[in-house]
């Protein structure tokens, strides 16, 4: 009878650590799946990171444009307002003088 107990209990034994091998081999597998997830996942550190470069560099082409926005701004407001901006404007740009003036223009 014994050695039927100690069967018994060594085949008991081992069901036990198939069991836990089992269970311990779904917990890695589990914990593999949820590592790549988070790595390479839609929502993953990866693309977190790449979005966030993203992000970076469209923040810092809306603060060239703002910037840029700001000049234009600046340069209508003093077309609008200052008479000698006008009249420079005209002068360089569109080649106008005053009645009394003589333009001389040569090639660089």
């Amino acid at each position: 009878m014994e050695s039927s107990g100690n069967r018994l209990r060594k085949q008991v034994v081992a069901e036990v650590r198939k069991r836990k091998l089992i269970f311990l081999t779904v917990i890695f597998l589990c914990f593999v799946y949820l590592l790549i997830n988070i790595l390479f996942g839609d929502m993953g550190l990866l693309r977190y990171r790449e979005l966030y470069t993203k992000k970076t560099r469209i923040e810092a082409q809306i603060r060239e444009i703002e910037q840029e926005n700001k000049q234009l701004k600046s340069h209508i407001q003093s077309i609008k307002e200052d008479p000698f901006y006008k009249e420079k404007h005209a002068r360089e740009d569109y080649g106008l003088a005053r009645p009394d003036e003589i333009i001389i223009q040569y090639d660089r």
